[in-house]
Order: C-alpha cells, then structure tokens, then sequence
C-alpha cells in the first residue's frame, strides 16, 4: 500500500512517499480504508521522537483517521463492513490502510463531510472531554483559553460559548485574536504585547477566572495561574510551547484551585462510552451548524509532509487535512 513512510526520527522533511506492507488486522481490531487523516501537533513530536508513544520503523504518522470499514477482526461484532468510522489510531493513519483496535474505532454518521469530520472530532474531543468532564464547565462562568488559535484552543473557544460560558481568548497575534473572536471570544488578551495576569484581574474586575484552558505551558502557565479565581479549574492540556513549567505549589493552596490533567487519548479508550457519548453530541453540534470548526487546507497524500511542517509554523492557522485519492 501507498504510505508516508518515517525511518528516522526528525524532521517532516525526513519523511518519504512510498510503499508499506498492507496491515492485517487481529482478531481485536478493525482494517479501514483511508480517506482523510487529520494533522494533529502529536504528528510532530511522534516523528521527532518527543512523543509518549514510540513505534518502531518504519511507521507512517498520522492518528486520527476518517474511512471505511473493509474487513474485520474475529472478535469484532459491533461495526460491519463499509461502516464510516472514525478512528484514534495512534500512528499508520497516513496510508491507504490502516487496522486499529475496536475500541479505538467509532461509527460516523453519513451525513457528516469528511474534510470537517477528519479536522474537527480529535481537537474537538479533546476540549469537550476538558471543559465537560475535567473542569465541569458551568454556564455563566468565565473561561481563559491560552494558545487560543490553535486546534483545541480554537476549539475551546467555540465550546465555552456554546455551553454558556464568557470566554476570554489569549493568542500571540491579532490575526490569531481576530479568529478568536470570530469563533465568538468575549474579550481577548495578547499575551506577547500584554501582562496576562494584570489583563486577567483588569476583565474580571479582580475575580479572576472560573477555568483556564493551558495546551501552552511554558512561561505562561505561572500568570494564568496567579489570574485564577477560588475554586477555580486548571486545565493542563499539553505543552506547545516546548517547556514543561514548574508551578508553585502555594498558589494551588492560596487560591484553593485545582490543577486538572487532560489525556484524552487515555480516556477515549478508558471510558468509551462516555466519549462516544461526547463524540455524538459534537456530531449533532457540527450538523446543525452550531461548531464552525477550524479553517481547513486540504493536501494531497503525497503532500502530507508539508501539512505536518505547515503545522509546526504557529502562524498558520488552518488546520491540515490529507486527501486519499
């Protein structure tokens, strides 16, 4: 089968268009046909070796996958084949063919477009299960959503609204801020031009905020945290910004907050019915127009080097999506 192909860990530029061996599925998991892989920021760190997952070479990247059900392993008795599915696959979703584990593999429905179904339900999931399940987001209250034009800030973003809450959207850029406020952000912060914390206390006229939402980390995670109201929620997301911050530990106890891990992944495979629970309530928001999702560029298979390389360049915002033809 045609793949993008990993032999080295680096960069996207490493990565070559070529042939794998065609999967075979266990008797535990499903064999897909491809036809659309969403590039998501794991995509970058798997293939640089940054990643919590390290498979062997050679891999194609790529986890998470639109397609058709083709064949099905012996102990598979809930999907049937030509099913839509979404699946979580880790890695190899950047191939014509890619076997996933059943409980990685979820049902779509038809009426769902593929290029805003492959972009939109990972980020998407992974926000929802944040604000839903971690931070038990409330409406009325306020949520500070950092990295706030990236995939699951955006994606934050347009979820706080919809579940009622005032958002407040912090970006590096005003391009960024203006899809922000596109997506319906209340108020914005930037965060390169202004002090974070005093912004934070200036639009909450000295509460602080509810929840914060933080796939940054780094050098900002010790504002927003100083920025958050008591009892308040954070939400340690991921670490764009490449540092893992060291946060003091007083001012959890100062504030009485809690500081919240967000794994999607691990969750998605833990409790599977209430993702798939999650999964369907995004699905009925995209249908009836409620979730814009992301702007997307759409790239051919052989193309998917530079969509993963695009990702990588934050001012870009469009959200990459490869085609198989």
């Amino acid at each position: 089968m045609k793949a993008i192909i990993c032999e080295e860990f680096g960069s996207p530029k490493n990565l070559k268009f070529g042939e794998l061996p065609d999967p075979v599925p266990n008797k535990d998991e499903i064999l897909i046909k491809v036809e659309a892989c969403g590039i998501n920021f794991p995509d970058i760190l798997i293939i640089q070796n940054k990643y919590q997952f390290k498979p062997e070479f050679p891999f194609s990247p790529g986890g998470e996958i639109i397609g058709k059900v083709i064949r099905l392993g012996e102990n598979v008795d809930n999907f049937q084949l030509g099913d839509s599915v979404l699946a979580l696959c880790g890695w190899g979703g950047l191939a014509e063919q890619v076997a996933v584990e059943k409980t990685r593999v979820f049902k779509l429905n038809e009426g769902l477009p593929l290029s805003l179904a492959s972009a939109t339900l990972y980020n998407y999931g992974t926000s929802f299960h944040a604000l839903k399940d971690r931070a038990k987001l409330k409406e009325g209250e306020t949520l500070l959503v950092l990295g706030a034009a990236g995939g699951v800030g955006l994606a934050a973003v347009e979820l706080g609204k919809i579940m009622g809450a005032k958002v407040i959207a912090a970006a590096s850029s005003e391009e960024k801020l203006n899809l922000c406020k596109d997506r319906g952000a209340d108020e914005i912060i930037n965060y390169e031009q202004e002090d974070l914390k005093l912004k934070i206390k200036q639009l909450t006229n000295n509460g602080g905020v509810d929840v914060v939402f933080d796939p940054v980390g780094g050098k900002y995670t010790d504002h927003a945290l100083r920025g958050i109201a008591w009892k308040g929620r954070y939400l340690i997301v991921g670490f764009s910004n490449g540092e893992i911050p060291k946060i003091p530990m007083n001012l959890p106890l100062l504030k009485g907050c809690e500081i919240v891990g967000v794994f999607w992944g691990r969750f998605s495979k833990l409790e599977k019915d209430l993702n798939l629970k999650n999964l369907n309530q995004l699905i009925e928001w995209i249908l009836e127009g409620k979730i814009q999702g992301p702007k997307i560029k759409e790239y051919k298979m052989e193309q998917a080097p530079q969509a993963i390389a695009a990702l990588s360049d934050r001012k870009k915002n469009n959200k990459g999506v490869v085609i198989m033809k």
